[in-house]
């Protein structure tokens, strides 16, 4: 993807889909993308684990453990600093190498399977809320469990429709009594002529 088609999306994504800002994951190649659509309005970068690139960097596996690798992320967060993003996502790297990040930048950092020396945290929703099923990553806490519950309640839903439980009285609207006499007395009126 070019500069422009990137800042081409970019603006896409803001008019059409309403976002605030644009994420772009990694450093490096992507810099001059960054610097291109800060031209434009607000990126936030993204650093460490990068799901849409997890592939490239061997699974989705923790970023950082060794002393070059760590090197490299905090080369890579000074670098979207300087391109003028207005703070990186630091995932799944150790706690102590994205505090060390933390301290490094003038801007903040957001952590996601990165201890709490972050100046904030984002957990996704779907695991926060226990939607997503299957293997998690170890800094995923999940706060409930709807997986199971959600299937539940549509079928509570249709089976109140099928018995006339839903809606009732509370859950629908009315009018006034004079109202609604006119009303049915001239309906009736439509249906005899």
């Amino acid at each position: 993807m070019s500069d422009e088609q990137a800042v081409e999306t970019a603006i896409r994504f803001v008019k059409e889909g309403g976002a605030d800002v644009v994420k772009l994951e990694g450093a490096g190649t992507s810099v001059s993308r960054v610097k291109a659509i800060i031209a434009r309005g607000f990126v936030m970068g993204h650093i460490g684990l990068t799901p849409q690139s997890a592939t490239m960097l061997g699974g989705f596996r923790t970023q950082g453990k060794t002393a070059s690798r760590a090197l490299e992320l905090v080369a890579e967060a000074r670098e979207l600093e300087a391109a003028g993003c207005f703070a990186p996502v630091l995932e799944a790297v150790p706690a102590a190498v994205a505090t060390q990040i933390t301290e490094l930048l003038q801007i903040p950092t957001i952590g996601i399977g990165a201890g709490s020396g972050c100046d904030g945290q984002v957990l996704v929703y779907h695991d926060l809320l226990g939607l997503t099923e299957g293997h998690l990553p170890r800094f995923v806490k999940r706060y409930a469990n709807l997986s199971g519950e959600i299937p539940r309640r549509p079928r509570a839903y249709a089976d109140e429709v099928r018995k006339g439980a839903f809606p009732d009285e509370q859950h629908s609207y009315s009018m006034d009594e004079d109202e609604l006499e006119q009303f049915e007395l001239r309906v009736t009126e439509e249906r005899l002529d």
